[in-house]
């Protein structure tokens, strides 16, 4: 509970930290997910740090009486594979770094072809009733039917020809690129309001629609508002998808410098250190730049869909940039936190930087892997459900764990980590100062013995 505990409680309030970052965004729907997964999170912490302590209390050594054939009985080993792996990457960390950032790089490059918005009934499967009806309409009046747009003209403040002014509107639009079709409008009773429902030329997700109701609003409506005094608005479920996503990207940098500030606030508290932090962030963006390129590449480039029940392509739900982002960078947030604190530890206890690193990843690479192994098995089988949605968080979230894992904690870290040395603990003075005394590590920590150095085992604890 000394060591551990006080790892699960900053590594558990990096992880809230990220979730409730999601209200920054300001956006209802949000909310509840968020607080629930961050809720989910704090009891998880709290029956760690004190349901199981008291549990293990009782059973007492009771908890290894039936161990799995062929399973080492000694816990305090360092695991002799994950040593020599560690050893490996520490003597060509240029060659370790570089290679495992260019293959991040090279998976993120899809990002910059994202395209947002709601994917439509087309991506339902085929033998589905709404993919059947969507393609029936499509066939029979056009793409754009399944995607109508709504022209609403506010007439309560005309003083002149409504009926020339809607006309002349209905005419501007109809000569629109991109314009079907475009239906008399319908006034209302009051006589305040005039209706007019205008079909595109393309689907509701296609690139083409969202421009379309760009062009009608820019372009289109926008001169014609200027010159009558009316105001006509354009609405329908593709403009409410336009809105939406310009304001998703207006809060964006807002929730992520929230969440990047305050993540690596913590961890400049708890390891007493500016590059930590800084790598950390570093590594987090391009683990989840990396797992979004590959996301893309599935659904909108159609890269194997077929593997997960997909038949055509479709954008990125709004949505998932954002709390996929709070849910990875708060998950490797976590991993930072059990790796580094054991490395500091390490750095604490024997003050070499290189053999830190080294102890660091021997004792926790076998944690770290396995609970993410769990995570992965989880998350992909989301991508066996028959929702788009799902699957793409299932395919999102499973990509970012394996790479964050089996990368950059088991790669990318360590090299550089053994490339900073010693300036990866440096802290001004002035800052240190400032700082609350925190530390994740007890002042008596267990010795880890490795299996590759006989002379360990006679140290005392603790030295």
């Amino acid at each position: 509970m000394d060591t551990a505990g006080r790892a699960v409680l900053f590594a558990g309030a990096t992880v809230c930290v990220a979730l409730l970052g999601l209200f920054a965004i300001g956006v209802d729907f949000l909310y509840g997910p968020a607080l629930a997964a961050s809720l989910a999170v704090l009891v998880t912490m709290f029956a760690a740090l004190t349901l199981l302590p008291a549990m293990l209390s009782k059973v007492g050594h009771n908890i290894d009486r039936w161990r799995l054939p062929g399973m080492r009985g000694e816990q305090r080993v360092e695991g002799k594979n994950w040593s020599r792996w560690s050893k490996a990457i520490q003597r060509r960390p240029w060659t370790a770094a570089l290679s495992s950032a260019l293959v991040l790089i090279v998976l993120a490059i899809p990002i910059f072809s994202i395209e947002l918005g709601n994917a439509d009934a087309g991506t339902d499967a085929k033998d589905t009733t709404t993919r059947k009806a969507y393609d029936l309409l499509a066939e029979g009046f056009g793409p754009g039917f399944n995607g109508p747009l709504l022209v609403v003209t506010d007439l309560s403040g005309s003083t002149g020809d409504d009926e020339a002014t809607l006309e002349q509107l209905d005419t501007a639009i109809a000569d629109t690129p991109g314009v079907a079709d475009v239906q008399p409008p319908n006034v209302s009773p009051s006589g305040d309001t005039a209706v007019s429902t205008l079909f595109p030329t393309t689907g509701p997700q296609e690139v083409e629609t969202r421009e379309l109701v760009d062009r009608l609003r820019d372009e289109t409506i926008a001169p014609l508002n200027a010159e009558s005094g009316l105001t006509t608005y354009l609405g329908g479920e593709t403009a409410i998808n336009v809105d939406f996503d310009s304001y998703i990207s207006s809060k964006l940098p807002l929730f992520v410098g929230i969440v990047v500030l305050l993540s690596a606030l913590l961890l400049l508290i708890a390891f007493r250190s500016i590059l930590v932090p800084l790598k950390a962030v570093l590594m987090n963006v391009l683990s989840i730049g990396a797992s979004f390129g590959i996301v893309v590449a599935i659904f909108q480039f159609g890269w194997g869909n077929e593997l997960i029940g997909l038949s055509e392509t479709a954008p990125i739900a709004s949505f998932l940039p954002v709390f996929v982002f709070a849910i990875v960078f708060g998950l490797s947030m976590d991993y930072e936190v059990f790796l580094i604190s054991r490395v500091h530890e390490e750095w604490e206890r024997r003050g070499d930087a290189s053999s830190a690193v080294q102890h660091g990843l021997a004792s926790t690479g076998r944690v770290i892997t396995a609970a993410a192994l769990i995570m992965i098995c989880v998350f992909s089988s989301f991508a066996l459900g028959g929702d788009l949605t799902i699957k793409l968080f299932g395919v999102s979230l499973a990509m970012a764990i394996f790479i964050d894992a089996f990368v950059i904690r088991s790669i990318l870290v360590p090299a550089i980590m053994e490339l900073m040395g010693e300036r990866a603990w440096w802290l001004p003075d002035w800052l240190d100062r400032l700082l609350p005394k925190v530390k994740l590590e007890s002042e008596e920590a267990p010795r880890m013995i490795d299996p590759d150095e006989e002379s360990l085992a006679k140290e005392p604890a603790g030295v």
